[in-house]
């Protein structure tokens, strides 16, 4: 599963919060997972991410040409 830092996750379970949408701010056989509703912060095993992942969401990458 090719996810990356600055990607937006929809997960299976909800947050308290209600929200189930999550940002990753890191990878690695650890997930960083900050909750889009409520800005808490979470660990979680990459195998449990990728087995509750429902829809990956890319971030734009930003345009950073200079125009002259």
């Amino acid at each position: 599963m090719d996810i990356r830092v600055g990607d937006i996750v929809k997960l299976k379970k909800q947050h308290p919060c209600g929200s189930s949408l999550w940002e990753v701010l890191r990878i690695g056989m650890d997930f960083r997972l900050k909750c889009e509703g409520c800005g808490h912060q979470i660990m979680v095993p990459r195998k449990l991410v990728e087995k509750n992942l429902r829809q990956l969401i890319r971030k734009e990458e930003e345009n950073k040409e200079i125009q002259k």
